[in-house]
């Protein structure tokens, strides 16, 4: 890797700097298995109330915007009835009031297809909703690798892998008609299943009527956006030169700032300390030399998508080495230590699940809304309650049949909305073969209640005796996170 130093001496900032060798675009980095891109769907249009369902109507705990419910068009996490994970981008109802214009701008954006964006899969625009829906990728931001990581800091070979990704991703666009990225920053990039980097397609769009392209601070916004207000794909480029500051820095640092830093070759300022002595000298006086030319203030100075990739190209480390590894992030196909829950769902140990069930009871439906009305006190609404009853019982009893006719009539009465009933019914639909109902019974539980591990332990046990496996080790993976949340969430209240 040559001498190993993070600090630049003041040679590092000479002209001399040799051009690098063209090489071909291709899937030279971190690229495993096969091109994902190839297997989505079309682009297609979704009705407002599948995205409701899908993100259990818009429920609070699904947000991922990077401002939470201050943002002024949030974005949700779901899932679809094919099991397929998505991101709803919701707009503000003054959002493109254009219906027309809206639906000819995500059309163009979701007949991109690539590996490195996380691709636009459809759109609603229905009355004044207007939404985006793209693939979910679940390993979280660059922001948050890069400037707020727990464990241990982005390794170099990992941060000019971004670098590339994000190079080829924008070179793709371009190729393809849609240079105009808006607000290009490190909230916008986003890490898949195997821990690679990808451009969210959501950017593409403009984020409101008034055409405003760029967050509130200005700090960050390429000079020529502060005066003519519009984005062109020089300023695309200006934004990846703050990218690559991010990269070097791991801090986010103004471009203004980090220009007078390299112009007084004040360069320590300007790389990680926890890079010290990780990267070769060579490796970082290029990386800082490519960020330059992207701040320049004149537009002709910047270089070109397709050339950033190929300098970034030469400079990549590690190659053998899969991006998950780099981020010590767990691979897709590997899950963390199961539960006994887990581990019963794993084996499709019914007996033991109807088991953990009833020692559960209907403490998970505590905080759930219940309106009930003056219904209560009638005769009607004790017969219906009756019907739980006779329906508990005969679960307890193991008379599944029993049990989920007595849990239907309840259902069907409407009078409470409990995810325990649908996870009890559920259970009762597996124990009988019906798994197609119990599939559906798993997924009403977690529209009722988004965050509840059993609802995606049943539904795991579900799709896979309906073979779909690969949906099913997805929806167990999911039921495991969110166990091991709700147990740290509690350590935390004890």
């Amino acid at each position: 890797m040559g001498s190993q130093c993070s600090k630049f001496t003041p040679c590092c900032l000479d002209s001399q700097f040799k051009p690098a060798s063209v090489v071909e675009v291709s899937d030279t980095i971190g690229v495993e298995g096969k091109n994902e891109a190839d297997s989505l769907p079309v682009f297609r249009e979704f009705t407002f109330e599948q995205l409701k369902n899908a993100t259990s109507g818009f429920a609070v705990e699904n947000i991922v915007s990077e401002h939470g419910e201050k943002a002024p068009n949030v974005v949700y996490k779901g899932k679809l009835e094919s099991q397929r994970r998505i991101v709803v981008k919701r707009f503000n109802r003054m959002a493109w009031p254009d219906a027309r214009q809206f639906l000819e701008e995500a059309r163009s954006v979701g007949q991109l297809r690539n590996r490195r964006l996380a691709n636009l899969l459809g759109c609603c625009c229905e009355d004044d909703e207007r939404l985006l829906v793209a693939e979910y990728l679940p390993n979280e931001t660059l922001a948050k690798h890069l400037f707020h990581w727990e464990s241990h800091p982005m390794k170099w070979a990992m941060r000019l892998r971004v670098a590339l990704h994000l190079a080829e991703a924008l070179e793709y666009c371009t190729s393809k008609g849609r240079a105009l990225y808006h607000d290009l920053n490190a909230y916008r990039i986003l890490f898949d299943e195997d821990g690679n980097p990808r451009l969210s397609s959501l950017g593409l769009m403009k984020n409101s009527r008034d055409g405003k392209s760029y967050s509130t601070n200005l700090a960050f916004t390429p000079p020529e956006y502060l005066r003519t207000g519009r984005v062109i794909p020089e300023s695309v480029i200006y934004s990846f030169g703050t990218l690559l500051v991010d990269l070097l820095s791991g801090k986010h640092i103004p471009p203004s700032h980090a220009l007078d830093l390299i112009r007084d070759r004040n360069l320590q300022m300007l790389t990680d300390s926890c890079l010290e002595g990780k990267f070769s000298n060579d490796d970082g006086t290029e990386l800082l030399r490519l960020a330059s030319r992207c701040l320049q203030y004149e537009l002709r100075e910047r270089p070109s998508s397709k050339s950033l990739v190929a300098a970034l190209i030469p400079l990549q480390k590690e190659t053998e080495v899969s991006s998950h590894v780099l981020m010590g992030i767990p691979h897709s196909t590997s899950l963390s230590p199961l539960t006994p829950f887990g581990e019963a769902c794993s084996r499709k140990d019914l007996t033991a699940i109807h088991e953990i069930l009833e020692n559960i009871g209907y403490k998970d439906d505590e905080g759930v809304t219940n309106e009930l009305s003056f219904q209560m006190w009638t005769d009607e609404m004790k017969e219906t309650l009756t019907f739980k009853k006779r329906g508990d019982s005969a679960f307890k009893q193991k008379d599944f049949r029993d049990a989920m006719e007595c849990y239907t009539q309840f259902i069907d009465a409407g009078t409470m909305i409990s995810p325990t009933l649908f996870a009890r019914r559920s259970l009762c639909y597996l124990m009988i073969d019906m798994h197609q109902e119990a599939l559906n019974d798993a997924m009403q539980a977690q529209v009722i209640s988004p965050v509840w591990h059993v609802a995606s332990y049943l539904q795991a046990i579900a799709l896979g005796m309906l073979g779909m496996e690969n949906e099913a080790q997805l929806a167990l993976k999911e039921g495991t996170n969110l166990e091991a949340e709700r147990s740290r969430i509690s350590d935390e209240h004890k």
